[in-house]
């Protein structure tokens, strides 16, 4: 052992002195590369890494003359000069100012990661002034990337915002003709319709069902018993399927990326490169593309994380996020939460991604943090955008001494100012619901009691639309039922709470507006045999569903009477999807159980309209709506013309009938007719044969010959036995 530290020592001391010898050489490299200019230093490069340069002979680089007795380690560069930054648009600050320059930028650079020993270069001219620029040079191209996403363009002042390159990107510039060449003009491609499928006569709504290797794009038809297909293909995906959110693209999952399809031809539109992408994500306006993966999923917080924004219709990747698994999990989390990325409401293209003590927003299509700059945010635990509008809602829980108390507010985006806050004590959870419709924001808080061995929940109301943001407090009749589900009505003032610690619980509907402007309880149904509820997209309806443990008990209830409209099984259900419209729900069972895979459709008042039992069943997706062209008026008017749009319809479904009736039977008589004419055909066969027949057989034997029938009757003994019978 002692023998084995010996040699060690001297081969540690060889490696350092040798970086020390690295770190000098690569110093004296900086000085000398704007001696010949940047152009010259890529050129050198580029001949390195096609082994077109020699070593010189002669003396190599040194400040120390003993430097030549180490043996210079192999210095491993992937990618030249990948881990150096260039930093323009720097104040020009003569000599004097030079050191309280290079002292700002260092300070800068060093919170983003370790520099390397003179890791600023400020190149200057005669007159020892500097020309604006510098190099950065960090221990490794990953902190180096990382810092060039966060720094380019910082504000240092009003007249200097900081424009940060690697340097290894300008090999691209140098490549830039000097003269303009008009690019070659493309040849018009017509594109298909991509909402043509909104325009069907029928009014009838898409989905997409993926079992086993088969995805199939499927009309819903309530008129008859099984969907109708449009398109299938097999292999079409090798991970899964999701729609855009106005409907107008289906992706599908690669390992080299993702692809849009679309259209009445189901064309592939575009391609977007992302090698074993795991998880994707569309901006609500469809408008930008988010891909994710990590290098080694076993490497646990370690592994390395990607993220891309792509832009959907030119395909042109926009930005791109790199670092380490943690980095992008939500704080005190050890599962990654996604969306990372979350996007705004509304169409003001901001999103936002939380960090250590900090909320980035940014915003689309320069993909820069608003205001250059993250917000600063003390133990930020979760955030979540409106629905409808640019505001954030985010949580700060309390303090471990206790003396902070947890903190819930709202941001109001670009400007940053806050619209509402509400301080919470005693707080062990809080979850943050918005309406879908953005009018309203629930703040579920999960309270220790006084004695700290247990936790009740109660419910803090805001009203976003009034005036100061009110606040009001829910609390349920009894704090010690557990609280299953909360949920809002899409498009209404109403919302419904499941309650209860017993395998029934109740389930409770409140409203936001009662006659005051408070909320008020409406009706409580009690012992249901429910854990979920799921609200119809046009509100008044929902279904009360048991799923999993429940094997699939379900409830069609109507909110605006109270009342059941029908009741209904499907065993082992563990997937609900209304459709955009409100006029149908499907049910499904996918392939996390073994047994009874497949899906269900039902009208909104439970009536079965097609029972699929399909192997290996993955996914149900109804096609999502883009939004309505109708206005609020247009709406009203037609809610108060609803009568006469009834009877339309109904009409035209008649229609229907008959019509698919006088097809059955046009298919019926087709059938019929092709019989008898086969039947014709084979009996002027066998006549034709006839005589055939007769010679070979010698007589005319097709002829029936007269006779008599008699009926014999035979009597058979099967068994005797002889029995004693003794008398009375």
């Amino acid at each position: 052992m002692e023998e084995t530290r010996r040699t060690a020592a001297p081969a540690a001391r060889l490696r350092v002195m040798g970086r020390r010898a690295a770190r000098r050489r690569r110093a004296a490299c900086w000085r000398g590369l704007w001696i010949s200019q940047v152009s010259a230093a890529v050129a050198w490069e580029t001949e390195k890494r096609e082994g077109k340069l020699t070593r010189p002979t002669g003396r190599r680089c040194s400040d120390e003359e003993n430097d030549e007795e180490f043996p210079e380690p192999e210095v491993k560069m992937e990618t030249g000069f990948g881990n150096v930054l260039v930093v323009d648009n720097l104040p020009v600050v003569p000599e004097e100012k030079f050191e309280k320059l290079r002292n700002v930028l260092t300070k800068i650079f060093t919170q983003l990661g370790t520099l390397d020993e003179e890791g600023i270069f400020l190149p200057k001219d005669s007159k020892g002034q500097t020309k604006g620029f510098a190099f950065v040079e960090y221990e490794d191209t990953k902190q180096a990337k990382q810092a060039c996403e966060q720094t380019n363009g910082y504000v240092l002042d009003k007249n200097h915002v900081f424009r940060v390159t690697m340097f290894d990107e300008f090999a691209k510039f140098l490549k830039v003709p000097d003269e303009y060449r008009k690019p070659d003009k493309k040849d018009f491609k017509q594109v298909e319709n991509l909402q043509e499928w909104i325009l069907d006569q029928r009014g009838r709504e898409q989905f997409a069902a993926r079992y086993a290797d088969e995805t199939d794009i499927l009309w819903n038809d309530p008129q008859k018993s099984e969907p109708e297909v449009v398109h299938k293909r097999p292999f079409w995906t090798e991970s899964y399927v999701q729609w855009s959110p106005k409907g107008r693209y289906l992706a599908t999952v690669h390992r080299q990326g993702v692809a849009l399809w679309g259209g009445k031809s189901w064309m592939r539109l575009h391609r977007f490169s992302h090698p074993m992408v795991r998880f994707i994500d569309f901006s609500p306006d469809e408008r930008y593309l988010v891909t994710y993966s990590t290098t080694d999923q076993r490497s646990g917080k370690n592994s390395e994380v990607l993220l891309n924004i792509f832009e959907v219709r030119s395909g042109k990747k926009l930005r791109t996020f790199q670092g380490q698994l943690k980095d992008y999990l939500m704080p005190g989390s050890d599962a990654l939460t996604w969306p990372v990325l979350k996007w705004s409401g509304g169409d003001k293209g901001y999103f936002a991604k939380i960090g250590k003590n900090a909320i980035g927003v940014y915003e689309a299509p320069e993909m820069t943090l608003i205001g250059k700059k993250s917000i600063k945010l003390d133990n930020v635990l979760d955030f979540c955008w409106s629905p409808t509008d640019s505001i954030i809602s985010f949580y700060q829980p309390e303090s471990d001494s206790g003396n902070i108390p947890a903190r819930v507010a709202l941001l109001s985006i670009p400007s940053k100012t806050e619209v509402k806050s509400k301080n919470l004590f005693g707080v062990s959870d809080v979850k943050m619901i918005w309406q879908p419709s953005g009018e309203y924001l629930a703040i579920q808080v999960e309270r220790f009691t006084k004695s700290k061995k247990n936790i009740y929940t109660s419910f803090e109301l805001l009203r976003l639309n009034e005036k100061n943001v009110p606040m009001e407090v829910l609390s349920p009749p009894d704090q010690k039922e557990k609280i299953h589900a909360f949920v809002w009505e899409p498009k209404g003032p109403r919302f419904a709470v499941v309650h209860g610690n017993g395998p029934r619980p109740s389930v409770t509907f409140y409203t936001m507006r009662d006659k005051n402007g408070k909320v008020k309880l409406l009706h409580t149904v009690t012992n249901k045999q429910c854990n979920s509820i799921f609200w119809s997209p046009q509100g008044s309806f929902v279904l009360l569903a048991g799923l999993k443990a429940m094997n699939g008990q379900l409830e069609f209830f109507n909110v605006d009477d109270m009342e059941t409209m029908a009741t209904a099984e499907h065993f082992m259900c563990n997937y609900v999807n209304w459709d955009p419209t409100g006029r149908f729900v499907a049910t499904s069972v996918t392939s996390e159980n073994q047994m009874e895979n497949g899906y269900q459709v039902w009208s909104f008042n439970g009536k079965l309209l097609t029972r699929q039992v399909k192997d290996r069943f993955y996914q149900f997706l109804w096609r999502p709506h883009p939004p309505s062209l109708l206005s609020e008026d247009d709406l009203l008017r037609v809610k108060k013309d609803l009568k006469k749009y009834i009877k339309k319809y109904e009409a035209e479904d008649e229609a229907f009938k008959l019509a698919m009736d006088e097809n059955v039977m046009s298919e019926r008589k087709a059938l019929l007719e092709k019989w008898n004419a086969w039947l014709d055909k084979k009996i002027k066969v066998r006549e034709e044969e006839k005589s055939l027949r007769a010679e070979l057989r010698g007589y005319a034997s097709d002829e029936e010959e007269e006779g008599e029938e008699t009926e014999i009757e035979i009597e058979e003994i099967i068994d005797v036995r002889e029995e004693i019978m003794y008398g009375q």
